[in-house]
């Protein structure tokens, strides 16, 4: 979830509000309805700050320079908690969470470095700070349009938020549309927002596992969820069949659409931003997978020059669309093929 602040800066949540609200709702267990309450308390929160948070003004070092640093918060809300690693001197902690972090964060640096030549989320050698342990068993991560901030999960439901890296390449992917397209966090320019956080956070994924299309998953959040006897927790979510990703008694079912034909209309969840971005993400995952080799190769590459030079603001899905169909042609006519077939297939 995205709270937007300015047409530049957003605090992004990963864990819909779906999922919270239906927690709180239905959850026999005190403690779990208790952390979703908090959690959905702690994001007003953040919404309430919006106004008084001023634009950051970030310091890049020049071209190929990577600096990350880890913070630990300690299981309290202090923001960014005691500096636990950074760039250059490996962790030296045996904490998993401070070396997932730093791991992560390095791999999401390296995949837009090597593939589009970007020098960090803002192009200018932003450093990559992150905060582990924040809150107590805290069943979220979230980008604050400054920092990563990941919670440990509260060991029944969610197991801790630096365990995927697609999560980690999605929450700062918002950073990279936080500098680019500066997509409203409303409707299509939601949805599309955070769909350009799940491609480019399975790609992340993809690519340091050297995954072609065919063989990659397509899930987002796989084994973040944790396991129960009888229920489907496979992940957050599905590109190659939304709707599907998990359907548990507790976390409720997956609401996305494959299509605009099941579109939701909906206010909630800022006008359905983590429910409807499953047609985008249907749309490349159809894309890829026809294109066929590394995802990144080709669509990745379409998407990514789509993403920081032709989408504005309030962009809708038929913007996505043309903009998506138009670059493809710079990759022959199989490419070209391809991307309209996706979009003529989740019907736009």
């Amino acid at each position: 979830m995205c709270d937007h602040q300015s047409q530049h800066q957003a605090v992004c949540f990963i864990i819909p509000p779906h999922i919270l609200d239906h927690v709180a709702k239905t959850a026999t267990d005190e403690a779990l309805r208790k952390r979703a309450l908090e959690n959905i308390h702690l994001q007003g929160h953040f919404r309430g700050m919006r106004e008084g948070i001023a634009q950051f003004a970030f310091g890049g070092l020049g071209t190929g320079t990577e600096r990350r640093t880890i913070y630990d918060a300690h299981q309290k809300r202090n923001l960014p908690g005691t500096l636990v690693c950074s760039e250059g001197k490996a962790p030296s902690t045996d904490d998993i969470a401070v070396k997932e972090a730093y791991q992560a964060s390095g791999s999401t640096y390296d995949f837009y470095r090597t593939i589009f030549a970007r020098n960090s989320v803002d192009n200018k050698g932003m450093r990559l700070d992150s905060t582990v342990h924040y809150d107590k068993s805290f069943d979220n991560a979230f980008w604050n349009g400054q920092q990563m901030v990941y919670g440990d999960g509260d060991g029944k439901l969610f197991d801790r938020f630096t365990k995927c890296l697609d999560v980690i390449g999605h929450e700062l992917t918002h950073g990279v549309t936080q500098f680019t397209a500066g997509l409203q966090y409303q409707d299509q320019p939601g949805a599309l927002n955070e769909s350009m956080s799940d491609v480019f956070g399975v790609l992340i994924k993809q690519y340091s596992l050297k995954q072609s299309a065919q063989q990659a998953d397509w899930l987002i959040g796989e084994g973040l969820f944790i396991p129960a006897s009888g229920s489907n927790r496979l992940a957050l979510r599905s590109m190659k069949a939304p709707g599907t990703a998990y359907n548990d008694p507790v976390l409720g079912k997956d609401p996305q659409p494959a299509d605009m034909k099941h579109y939701y209309t909906g206010s909630d969840d800022n006008g359905g931003v983590h429910i409807n971005s499953g047609i985008p993400n249907h749309a490349f995952y159809l894309a890829a997978t026809a294109i066929g080799g590394n995802a990144w190769d080709v669509a990745g590459k379409i998407w990514y020059e789509v993403l920081t030079m032709r989408l504005q603001p309030t962009s809708q899905f038929a913007d996505m669309a043309k903009e998506t169909r138009d670059v493809a042609k710079k990759y022959g006519a199989a490419a070209a093929s391809a991307v309209d077939n996706a979009w003529k297939g989740v019907g736009l």
